[in-house]
């Protein structure tokens, strides 16, 4: 399965931990620790999966870290937050394709 780099925004105890995308716009997703928002991220990705396959969009592909190092509009949340790797859920990738 496919695995989506997540930007990890930690703004403290008393705000929620945000995640998002820089190659699935407007997909994203929180918590009230890391743990939850990073659990709840995959939960994002299904839901963000199964929207395009309804509309018939194709699921953009996804970057390595590597290749988002030279995008510059992503390079500061780089720089400036936590970054993870997301995987896909199974179900909702094949519903994508």
């Amino acid at each position: 399965m496919p695995h989506y780099v997540a930007i990890v925004e930690d703004a403290g105890s008393e705000k929620a931990v945000g995640v998002w995308f820089p190659d699935l716009p407007g997909c994203f997703s929180a918590g009230d620790d890391i743990d939850e928002a990073l659990l709840n991220a995959g939960e994002a990705l299904a839901l963000y999966a199964e929207t395009l396959a309804k509309q018939g969009r194709p699921l953009p592909a996804p970057r390595s870290v590597t290749d988002l190092r030279q995008d510059p509009a992503v390079v500061p949340d780089l720089r400036d937050h936590l970054v993870a790797l997301v995987e896909m859920p199974a179900r909702s990738a094949h519903a994508a394709e």
